[in-house]
């Protein structure tokens, strides 16, 4: 088992040490950096927002974006569903039809 090691991630010009495996170390990395840049963009986007409301839009906005990914996905995965039972019925007739 790999033990915790700390990593510095900068979000929003200030630095956190985080401790996670070396595995964990580039999505880490790459979750500080998503977020860092989600903040930025509120804040510039608002100038006179404080750090805690920017860190909940950011977090209200991240939790959004994951939501529709998962409806997407679920949909996707009804549609493929539903396909591959359409090509199984087809399949099914097919093999089921006498030989000529």
């Amino acid at each position: 088992m790999s033990a915790d090691t700390p990593v510095a991630v900068s979000i929003l010009d200030r630095e956190f040490l985080i401790g996670c495996t070396p595995e964990e170390r580039p999505g880490l990395i790459a979750a500080a950096a998503y977020l860092d840049g989600k903040m930025r963009e509120i804040r510039n986007a608002s100038r006179s927002a404080g750090v805690d409301r920017i860190a909940v839009m950011a977090a209200l906005n991240i939790a959004h974006e994951l939501m529709q990914m998962k409806q997407r996905g679920d949909s996707d995965a009804g549609a493929l569903a539903q396909h591959l039972q359409t090509l199984r019925a087809k399949l099914d007739g097919m093999l089921a039809a006498p030989v000529r």
